[in-house]
């Protein structure tokens, strides 16, 4: 549907920016205050992890498997721990590390050995010249900030419906200075999509010319449905055994947004050769890992399929909050033909697309207004091209303040994309 500001006549479009105009001024005098920025668990979803809690206390066995939880030792994590996230994540226990709590750290923990000792015996990444990491856009922002905080040129590879565009993909890694790729395959942050099969198949199939290049695989939301059919994602180290290929995969995953988030387990999964080879840095780095956390959680879950049925409690928290976007968007913005958002069936973001131009100002308007968004850009490793991309995260608020932060949101576009429309005749 073709943007319907631009079909307005002269008059009719000033009259419009000006009724525009006192609408968002009307919300703007209720004083609100309305965080939207992070996609932070609501208290909702977290107190469904209480229970957790009670797993531990002063007369618990501390002991799992035969390892002692409350010593130093068993630094790959307890072997119930690697058990069950290899579980979630599809792969042999003997190719897991579990260690703290945060997935992100152990990606600036696995970019930090290769860059400061090498991937496999190859040349440290520091000492190799220039650097550069594909990155899949729109994306996370915090995977962007990890390369580009050791000096790689970060790389913007487009989104397609079916992941990331796989042609140019492997144009690039014909280049030796690319090191890398940030993939978060299934319900893809900000977009909500799952890799295809076929994107899948042909990450699996990369040749690419630098043999220290890894695939991030950051599975952050392998579990994180919101029906109870989700996304299915293919096994990318199956499709690796399929090829007879070894090194190519760091797969990574947490509890962070299921249980606690700050005080969750954090995994992460390799080839037995690379994970050896990681386990060489992860043993000058840490001791051993906090393994009471550990064993609160495999006291808590049992396999894999009790970790489903609290997702499956949470996503009672989460699906109607998601439905609530993809209403207030259709009801606010579907008939003006100005924008274009995702639907995803789990993770936690909608991927929102404005005009060209109007990211920044929908967003400092929203703020003015009360409603605190994710900075425009964020999506981007540097400036968003086309300055149209926001990423709305609607976990954290009340389904009431969410309403209200959407009420607001929709008017900005409205507002901006009309003020857009008259600034390009000239009319302002």
């Amino acid at each position: 549907m073709d943007n319907v500001y631009l079909a307005l006549d002269d008059a009719a479009l000033a009259a419009e920016v000006d009724r525009l105009q006192a609408d968002v001024d009307a919300l703007a005098a209720k004083g609100l205050s309305l965080d939207m920025a992070r996609g932070k668990p609501s208290r909702e979803q977290v107190d469904l992890s209480r229970s957790m809690l009670d797993a531990l206390d002063s007369g618990s066995c501390l002991e799992d498997q035969g390892q002692d939880a409350a010593n130093y030792g068993v630094p790959d994590g307890l072997p119930s721990a690697r058990a069950l996230m290899a579980s979630l994540m599809g792969v042999p226990a003997s190719q897991v590390v579990v260690a703290g709590s945060s997935s992100l750290n152990l990606m600036f923990d696995c970019v930090a050995h290769g860059f400061v000792r090498g991937v496999r015996g190859a040349e440290p990444q520091c000492a190799q010249g220039p650097l550069r990491f594909l990155c899949p856009a729109p994306g996370y922002d915090r995977h962007f900030a990890v390369t580009e905080h050791f000096g790689f040129e970060n790389v913007p590879v487009p989104m397609t419906p079916e992941g990331p565009d796989m042609d140019v993909v492997e144009g690039l890694v014909a280049d030796p200075s690319v090191k890398g790729i940030w993939c978060v395959p299934k319900y893809q942050n900000p977009c909500g999509i799952t890799y295809s099969d076929v994107t899948v198949r042909r990450m699996a199939a990369l040749r690419p010319a630098a043999p220290d290049f890894r695939v991030y695989w950051d599975n952050a939301y392998v579990v994180h449905d919101l029906y109870d059919e989700g996304d299915e994602l293919l096994n990318i180290f199956d499709v690796l055994a399929e090829e007879g290929r070894d090194a190519l995969v760091y797969e990574f995953a947490s509890t962070s947004k299921v249980t606690f988030p700050g005080s969750g387990i954090a995994a992460v999964a390799a080839s037995p050769a690379d994970i050896a080879d990681l386990k060489g840095s992860f043993a000058v780095e840490r001791v051993c890992p906090d393994k009471m956390s550990q064993l609160m959680h495999v006291r808590s879950f049992a396999d894999a399929d009790a970790v489903r049925a609290h997702m499956a409690r949470l996503a009672e928290v989460l699906r109607p909050r998601f439905e609530l976007v993809e209403r207030r968007l259709s009801e606010g913005l579907g008939e003006t033909g100005c924008a274009t958002w995702t639907t995803p069936r789990g993770g936690y973001f909608v991927s929102f697309e404005g005009p060209e131009g109007s990211a920044s100002r929908i967003v400092d308007l929203c703020r003015r207004t009360g409603v605190t968004l994710t900075g425009a850009g964020a999506t981007w490793p540097g400036d968003d091209p086309r300055d149209s991309n926001i990423r709305i995260a609607p976990s954290y608020p009340t389904l009431e303040e969410l309403d209200a932060a959407l009420e607001v949101f929709c008017a900005c576009t409205r507002l901006v994309s009309a003020q857009l429309a008259a600034e390009a005749r000239g009319l302002r």
